[in-house]
């Protein structure tokens, strides 16, 4: 334990980490009065972070798992009130197509949730997808559901966004400033040590900080479970009359292939696809190595688009990022073990960005009401064996 000194600067909550979702929570946090400090080790937004790459896509028919769908419908009503209150281009309604094998998880699942939740989704076999988007190449053994109300999130003009909007309202961002550790403090509240020798403290504190919060958590007694995966995502050329966006819809499939999603060319950028699958483990602090380095960079998505998208055309540039993967896939959105006032966001593992401000408000509402209207329970970390549970609450 530490003691608070006067010379400390103190805030009602600190954020580490000022990417989507900690940019996010700023906003909410100080639109509800509280006194906010956000630390980011680089400038938001940044290429540094989950959020670079431009775009982002967003479903609600969730094939991996129905409880995130609560999740997807609040995060997409906050990314149209964004949209409109930071009178920037958030979201562009293009349509998601999800494609599979009849007997696939995912497919079943996607189904099972718009069921669920009565939400807008088109059922097509794999020959009639074909025709209705003449870009894809699928056999008969495959199927397509077709979300016509799903789309695109341009993720920096997001984060940006909020950015904007949390400082006018008075939230501090610090950027370019590395967190050395977190101390708790005996009054009971919280305190952040920068690599500068700063000293800042806070009645409550969000560690959102991607790959650092590793490091940061550890010493407090809790091992993160999430492992760096390195991924790779490229834009190529394509003829408009197969990739606009009001003929080709934003995509996620599984197939013999692997998982790739893509988007549709939008502005004249070219069609972007990535690989959701495999990668390569990356240490806790080691670089990426950049897009081509790796052969598989460049063979796995070319040979994907020569299977199941053959119009498209050559490579124009690539690009990789990192996924924070926990071992089931599932997010980590927690508190501490050893400490209620800190809150953990973490192990989005590649299919987080869609839900950031859907998230980011939860974790304002923890604080700020002392419960989420919405049921974070299934993120919490007990689920893993050999951790301490933290708290995890269902909706106020």
């Amino acid at each position: 334990m530490h003691q608070l000194t006067a010379s400390d600067e103190f805030f009602d909550t600190l954020i580490v980490g000022a990417g989507s979702i900690g940019v996010a929570a700023g906003y909410f946090l100080s639109r509800a009065g509280n006194k906010v400090l956000l630390l980011d080790a680089g400038d938001p937004p940044h290429s540094g972070g989950s959020h670079h790459g431009s775009t982002r896509l967003i479903r609600h028919a969730y094939g991996e798992g129905a409880a995130y769908v609560p999740l997807a419908l609040r995060a997409q009503h906050l990314w149209l009130a964004l949209e409109q209150e930071a009178q920037a281009p958030i979201f562009t309604r293009t349509g998601v197509v999800n494609i599979g094998t009849h007997d696939d998880p995912f497919m079943r699942e996607v189904a099972r949730s718009a069921s669920e939740y009565g939400l807008a989704l088109e059922f097509f076999d794999g020959p009639q997808a074909s025709r209705r988007w003449p870009a894809w190449r699928l056999s008969p053994g495959q199927m397509a559901a077709f979300e016509p109300d799903a789309g695109v999130l341009y993720c920096e003009q997001a984060v940006l966004g909020f950015r904007r909007l949390a400082t006018a309202l008075g939230a501090q961002l610090r950027a370019n400033t590395m967190v050395a550790r977190i101390e708790l403090l005996d009054q009971g509240g919280v305190g952040v040590v920068t690599d500068r020798g700063e000293r800042f403290t806070c009645r409550d504190l969000i560690v959102c900080a991607g790959r650092s919060c590793r490091d940061l958590l550890e010493p407090l007694g809790l091992r993160v479970p999430v492992t760096r995966v390195r991924k790779s995502f490229a834009w190529f050329d394509g003829d408009p009359l197969l990739f606009a966006p009001d003929v080709f819809p934003g995509f996620a499939i599984a197939s013999e292939a692997g998982q790739y999603y893509g988007f549709p060319d939008l502005d004249g950028s070219g069609l972007k696809v990535g690989r959701h699958d495999g990668g390569q483990p990356v240490g806790a602090n080691a670089p990426l190595a950049p897009f081509g380095d790796d052969p598989s960079d460049v063979s796995d998505l070319e040979g994907f688009l020569r299977r199941h998208l053959p119009g498209a055309g050559k490579l124009r540039t690539g690009k990789t990022c990192e996924y924070d993967m926990t071992p089931d896939e599932h997010f980590i959105i927690d508190r501490l073990p050893a400490c209620s006032r800190i809150h953990v966001a973490t192990g989005f593992s590649g299919h987080g960005f869609k839900f950031a401000s859907a998230i980011g408000e939860a974790l304002a509402e923890r604080i700020t009401l002392g419960a989420s209207r919405l049921d974070l329970s299934p993120f919490s970390m007990g689920r893993f064996g050999g951790l301490d549970r933290a708290s995890a609450e269902g909706p106020s």
